[in-house]
């Protein structure tokens, strides 16, 4: 059971996959893309069928009191269409605070300054959270929400 997390941005798309055994997540490279401009879906079904993924995990960006934003509307349209096309369920999970532990995440890590500011690993890291989040939980198969 492979699982792909995914952290969806204007500009980046954080990607991980979770271990055979659903226990891990670990992140993948991160896309880019440029603003107002279609994400790489071809790039993402790719991924999603190059590691044998059963089930797609999105990052939910609902507001600090736990309401959808304007933006999780565009988020949850995403994942349906990529989940839609690839015949996968689709589970969203609320990334608030996300961003924010990636970062110190990434910062702790013995790498270079130039390194750690990198955005795309802390989109990254971000991705590799949620799905573990949703791991962590039981990760439900059976149904998505």
């Amino acid at each position: 059971m492979r699982v792909l997390g995914i952290d969806y941005g204007e500009r980046r798309i954080g990607v991980a996959v979770s271990d055979p055994t659903g226990t891990f997540a670990t992140p993948l490279p991160t896309l880019t893309r440029r603003r107002g401009k279609r994400p790489p879906m071809g790039a993402l079904r790719t991924l999603a069928r190059d590691h044998d993924a059963i089930a797609l995990v999105v990052g939910l960006p609902l507001a600090a009191d736990g309401t959808e934003t304007e933006w999780c509307a565009e988020v949850r349209r995403f994942g349906d269409r990529l989940g839609s096309g690839l015949a996968l369920d689709v589970y969203y999970v609320d990334e608030r605070m996300t961003s924010a532990r990636a970062e110190r995440a990434v910062r702790s890590l013995a790498l270079p300054r130039r390194k750690r500011e990198q955005k795309e690993r802390v989109d990254a890291a971000a991705a590799a959270l949620i799905l573990q989040r949703w791991l962590d939980t039981g990760g439900r198969i059976a149904s998505s929400d």
